[in-house]
């Protein structure tokens, strides 16, 4: 089964029978015709791990999952940069990975989470507006992946549609030069470049006021205006919504280049990650200094038993201990937050840190 979300319900299982596969991919001829030779060669290495762990294992049964995806050339024909997949004797999950990992096998009685954590916890969700004053769309997007959110049948999404009878329709000129509703072009001057802008405010409060009510309320997600500078100008004077942040990508808004606007965007968020670091890295220290904040493994395996962990960090460079992906586990399931960091990002030396909730 494949699958997006993160984190999974059977990450949270622990038995006798964890095993855990993470594996390098190629998108493009020929290199990816090596990665079916190497997930092949993993699996014998698999099948001898589990006869050595238990030699009355049904490893057909629990290896079948793997058997049928090696034999799935279409799959391996459509690849991105890595794929996990964890599987035990009851279910076999896999993520396709847009990020490179390490080629990595592990047998245990606890899923090995921690690249997946990395993965996925620098993977900060948006929700972005796209308008060009004549029409509007919204997205949710991730550093992976921009969607587009599909809205009703019967919402207004047009400036035609939301203005009716109100709007000043012939005092503006609709760009349509590449096929699509282009920007609105102010003509003349006075009470007639008056009346435009007016168009526009009115527009613009019924998109924030619709975005908001129905999406950033309840999601609370940072919201990226994409749009010419005098249109994300005019819609910050009239927006309520708290969720919008502060830049947007200044371009003409096009369905046509999104994959663009994706890249823009994700920049954006990274500024919003880098941020979110130097926070929690004060939250840390401060936290220490009131004895709310550990670096010590001991004393942290003590309060995730008493479930006393708000955020862990952890090195991503293999330094922890044995036991770190059943406490990894055990926070998760309490609903703390982990995030993996690299050895110049740790706040101490010691591969681990976490603070409390109390």
């Amino acid at each position: 089964e494949i699958v997006k979300e993160f984190p999974i319900d059977i990450m949270f299982k622990k038995g006798d029978l964890c095993i855990s596969l993470y594996q390098r991919t190629h998108r493009h001829y020929p290199e990816n015709k090596q990665d079916i030779i190497a997930f092949n060669n993993t699996i014998k290495e698999l099948e001898t791990l589990l006869k050595e762990k238990n030699k009355d294992l049904d490893t057909e049964k629990i290896l079948k999952p793997f058997y049928e995806l090696r034999e799935d050339k279409e799959f391996w024909n459509m690849t991105l940069d890595g794929i996990c997949i964890l599987a035990n004797e009851e279910k076999c999950i896999l993520y396709k990975l847009s990020e490179k990992v390490e080629d990595f096998l592990l047998v245990s009685d606890v899923f090995h989470i921690i690249p997946l954590i990395k993965i996925f916890g620098n993977n900060t969700k948006y929700n972005l507006l796209g308008f060009n004053g004549t029409e509007f769309k919204l997205y949710e997007g991730n550093k992976f992946d921009l969607e587009e959110v599909i809205l009703g049948d019967d919402i207004p999404i047009t400036i035609d549609e939301v203005l009716g009878d109100e709007y000043t329709e012939k005092y503006l000129n609709h760009d349509s030069g590449n096929g699509t509703k282009g920007s609105v072009i102010f003509h003349g001057q006075g009470s007639k470049k008056d009346e435009v802008e007016e168009d526009l405010k009115k527009y613009f409060r019924y998109i924030d006021t619709f975005v908001f009510d129905n999406y950033s309320k309840a999601n609370k997600l940072p919201l990226i205006l994409v749009a010419l500078t005098e249109n994300q100008g005019l819609f910050r004077k009239v927006s309520n919504n708290i969720h919008l942040m502060d830049k947007g990508v200044e371009i003409s808004f096009n369905k046509n280049d999104m994959g663009k606007i994706s890249n823009m965007a994700w920049e954006i968020m990274n500024d919003v990650n880098k941020q979110s670091y130097n926070a929690l890295l004060d939250d840390f220290n401060q936290a220490k200094a009131k004895d709310l904040a550990s670096d010590e493994l001991h004393k942290i395996k003590k309060a995730t038993l008493d479930n006393r962990i708000k955020t862990m960090m952890i090195e991503d460079d293999g330094k922890n201990s044995e036991g770190i992906d059943n406490i990894v586990r055990m926070v998760l399931m309490e609903k703390g937050n982990v995030i993996v960091l690299s050895q110049e990002q740790m706040p101490s030396d010691t591969g681990i840190a976490a603070i409390y909730r109390y």
